[in-house]
């Protein structure tokens, strides 16, 4: 049963009670994240997630730790382009002191200057590491180049001549402004005491801010673009993508059930042109990510230096394959139930129920029940995939994005 509420203060509270478990998870869910920032102060969203974890008035770092830890209790955070979650997970025993310790850091942290230098290092190693992985750099890449224009393709951690420039009062300024009310879903899965959680929720986010102006989303028309970047590694790395839907678009569904069936799956058409009869990558796949009022699709494929312009060739073999002969009615059968028991299998746990009823709350306004869900799916017909391909099918239409140890001309990969 999941239940909705907005408290007097304006915090919106979803709780989804399972009397049968001996666990809870909880998340403090922030609608702001990348998008949210400037340039001069981009990465400042992700960085304060960190210094959250840095010491609060009455606890240090490792205190912190420590009181997790007795607890037994998991704590984590992270942050996206358009929401931030600090989520704790623990017995249901122990569900009050792992919620005083969340809302401590939430709404005690000190931001020490001392901390803050200490914690801008690890950043900055944290920036090394994506960098050093060459597919997560792929993909970021191929962010930005698709929704360019929009504030979806700011970049998460920044850069390090910024993050060295992100003051505490800059830090604090940020938070006054954006960790408001009205920007806060309190997610809460598993068994628990509802009313003293929302009591003690209620009282230690009284002093936020009541409001604040939302980022605003122009529609930007996609244009192409190529990027190559060269790196001292063997394999090379492929991300293409295109503009797709956004969570609240009624084609939602279908676009998942297509994904599924191009390149979300061992039996997908992607996995088993380009790697199984080809040979030509180990890795293939292709993703869906919607956002609040935007989405697209991205294709990725690590492949041999000399294998990226037949890989290419046969992902768009794939895509035209699509346009000319769009699908099959077992291909719709099977993705769907692919897709059903991910779903399912995914949510079977009090912290997948947290995330997906904080996030839906935030970013859509509603929390969708499980039944709603899979009938969704259930109703994608031939019809509907008919009319989501023309997003992904056109090869022309992709932004492409190569990281590799030799050089090459994207565009003219793209376009040969």
């Amino acid at each position: 049963m999941i239940e909705t509420r907005t408290l007097d203060s304006g915090v919106r509270v979803v709780m989804e009670k399972m009397p049968n478990l001996e666990s809870c998870a909880m998340g403090i869910w922030v609608r702001t994240g990348a998008c949210n920032e400037t340039k001069d102060i981009q990465g400042i969203s992700h960085f304060i997630e960190h210094m959250m974890f840095k010491g609060t008035k009455s606890r240090s770092a490792k205190e912190i730790a420590e009181d997790v830890d007795a607890l037994g209790g998991q704590i984590n955070a992270f942050t996206g382009k358009e929401a931030t979650c600090y989520h704790i997970k623990s017995l249901s025993s122990n569900a009050e002191k792992s919620l005083e310790i969340l809302l401590d850091m939430f709404t005690e942290s000190v931001f020490d200057p001392v901390e803050m230098a200490r914690e801008k290092m690890v950043v900055m190693e944290e920036m090394k590491m994506v960098a050093d992985s060459p597919d997560d750099d792929a993909m970021d890449t191929v962010c930005e180049l698709v929704m360019k224009g929009t504030p979806l393709a700011n970049d998460i951690l920044g850069t390090p001549s910024v993050l060295k420039r992100i003051s505490r009062q800059k830090l604090v300024s940020y938070i006054e402004k954006q960790y408001t009310k009205d920007s806060i879903v309190f997610s809460i899965a598993g068994n628990f005491d509802e009313d003293r959680m929302i009591s003690m929720f209620e009282e230690k986010t009284a002093g936020l801010g009541a409001s604040k102006e939302q980022v605003k989303f122009e529609a930007t028309e996609h244009v192409p673009a190529f990027r190559s970047k060269v790196k001292d590694i063997e394999q090379a790395h492929i991300c293409m993508a295109a503009r797709s839907v956004d969570l609240t678009d009624d084609r939602l569904p279908s676009m998942q059930i297509l994904n599924n069936i191009m390149g979300g799956s061992m039996s997908s058409r992607l996995f088993q042109h380009v790697r199984e009869q080809k040979g030509l990558a180990y890795s293939v796949f292709s993703m869906n990510s919607p956002f609040s009022e935007d989405g697209y699709y991205s294709i990725y494929a690590a492949v041999g230096r000399d294998n990226v312009r037949p890989a290419v060739g046969a992902i768009k073999e794939e895509l035209r394959l699509l346009k000319e002969s769009g699908i099959t009615k077992e291909e719709l059968s099977k993705a769907k139930e692919q897709i059903k028991s991910s779903y399912i299998f995914g949510n079977e746990s009090v912290a997948a129920r947290m995330y997906i009823n904080g996030k839906n709350l935030l970013l859509e306004g509603v929390v969708h029940p499980a039944k709603e869900v899979l009938e969704k799916i259930d109703a994608v017909s031939m019809e509907d995939i008919e009319d989501v391909k023309g997003m992904i099918c056109d090869p022309d239409a992709y932004s492409a994005v190569l990281v590799s140890g030799k050089k090459a001309d994207m565009r003219k990969i793209m376009r040969g």
